[in-house]
């Protein structure tokens, strides 16, 4: 017999080009890895051929109509009453289309308790047995000019914020948030979580609804602004906005005809939701990316989203398609007694935060979060902005980060400089429980996977081609 290879004396290790999903599985087995930064090369000739003129000139015209929105709140108001083709059977969820047969455990936990509080099911197996029946309609909340945090439920009854866009007529709404924890929208449906949302839809919506109409709107372009300017990023440091929004509510909501232990509860309520703001804030990024949509040969994204199974981006000239990819598990901190194990994959039309350039895109505005969603100190939330400014067209005036010298706000992810990079957008994010009516259970940071981009890239060109 031949004498043993040496290579066979030695342990093993590998290295690994390509998702880290691999690398981490070797490593969790105790095999030693090499991990290589590499990436297959895009396909040349269809991104030499969107860097173009008209290209450019679609994306100026993109970044004009994104900049010239003035986004106020106006009113809070029953789903069915404003949100174009609610029904009664309607529940919108978020991210792109999805089938039941396909929805994570947190969505699947918001839309059973989306039902029971509609009174259509009392329980999950009753809910279930609508679904097998047809008898409920899902679609996703961007279809309806609405955007859902996490698992994204809406249904008639839901009061939702309604936020206009003054320059361009339109309108986009969200549901009020309902703080942090075990809440519907981290697949939560306990009775108390029902009742909640039940108070919500009697007591606290129309409050808010007639407080917001008294002041005539609240601006909310500026006050995002100010915001960004006391350390907010507005995805998960929402404390400044909120502040601001409670502020500019408070006088009204204590002038209004409720019993006074009503009175005292929504402001109470208001006063503890640190994230109050963050419903509010997804609708006006909304209002301002919708009108923003549907300029030909934009290669401008308009829209990010997960419904914890895929990642889903819009672009500005490809019209309503959805390009996808699987959604990530976010990397971050975790709440005691839960670890990545106990996560779901990422989740929620939260993401069109980063899309106008806020949230993780924002970073180096809000040091205070940057520690808590795992991107270290000052000088990492500042690499982070400068990373994602690589990947925009331009900055939001309106936006402005003191820590880069008031610099705006990178804006416009553009398709092309996402594939010439490789650089994924970061999003900063909540961590929803994988199983049903568990609830948030921590928050980090999450990068939009590739694929997206490069099937757009491809759509694009020929598009282009075509014409």
């Amino acid at each position: 017999m031949s004498p043993e290879p040496d290579l066979l004396r030695e342990p093993l290790g590998a290295v690994v080009v390509g998702p880290e999903v691999f690398a981490s599985a070797l490593a969790a087995q105790g095999v030693a890895v090499g991990r290589v930064d590499w990436r297959p090369p895009t396909a040349a000739s269809e991104l030499a051929a969107l860097w173009c003129d008209e290209v450019d000139a679609a994306n100026r015209a993109t970044l004009e109509r994104i900049l010239a929105a003035h986004q106020v709140l106006v009113d809070v108001r029953p789903a069915i009453e404003v949100v174009p083709g609610m029904t009664r059977d309607t529940v919108l969820h978020a991210g792109p289309p999805i089938a039941w047969e396909r929805m994570s455990g947190p969505m699947r936990g918001g839309i059973v308790g989306a039902l029971i509080y509609e009174g259509l099911a009392s329980t999950w197996a009753e809910a279930e047995r609508l679904v097998a029946r047809g008898a409920v309609r899902f679609d996703p909340c961007h279809h309806h000019a609405t955007v859902g945090p996490m698992a994204g439920a809406t249904t008639a009854s839901m009061p939702v914020l309604v936020v206009e866009n003054r320059s361009a007529g339109n309108r986009a709404y969200s549901t009020i948030n309902e703080g942090l924890g075990k809440v519907l929208r981290y697949g939560a449906y306990s009775q108390d979580v029902i009742d909640r949302l039940r108070w919500f839809r009697d007591v606290l919506g129309p409050a808010f609804g007639e407080a917001i109409r008294r002041t005539g709107g609240v601006d909310l372009r500026a006050l995002i602004g100010q915001a960004v300017q006391m350390g907010d990023e507005c995805h998960n440091r929402n404390r400044a906005a909120s502040a601001l929004l409670i502020k500019a509510l408070a006088p009204e909501i204590a002038a209004l005809e409720l019993p006074a232990k009503e009175r005292s509860r929504v402001l109470a309520f208001a006063a503890s939701n640190e994230h109050l703001f963050l419903n509010v804030g997804m609708a006006a990024c909304k209002a301002a990316l919708d009108a923003a949509h549907g300029v030909p040969s934009s290669t401008i994204v308009t829209a990010m989203a997960r419904n914890g199974t895929d990642f889903g981006i819009r672009v500005g000239g490809l019209g309503e398609q959805w390009f996808t990819g699987p959604a990530q598990m976010p990397e971050g901190l975790y709440f005691p007694g839960f670890s990545a194990g106990d996560a779901n994959p990422d989740i929620g039309d939260s993401a069109i935060v980063e899309t106008i350039g806020l949230g993780g895109f924002a970073m180096a505005a809000a040091p205070a979060v940057a520690g808590f969603v795992g991107a270290g100190g000052l000088r990492e939330a500042i690499a982070v902005t400068e990373e994602m400014a690589e990947i925009a067209v331009g900055e939001h005036p309106h936006f402005r980060i003191p820590t880069l010298d008031d610099r705006g706000a990178p804006l416009g992810i553009d398709v092309r400089r996402v594939v010439e990079t490789g650089i994924a957008p970061l999003i900063n994010t909540g961590i929803a429980g994988r199983r049903p009516g568990v609830g948030q259970i921590g928050a980090g940071t999450v990068r939009a996977p590739l694929a997206c981009f490069t099937e757009a890239l491809a759509a694009l060109a020929e598009t282009l081609a075509v014409r």
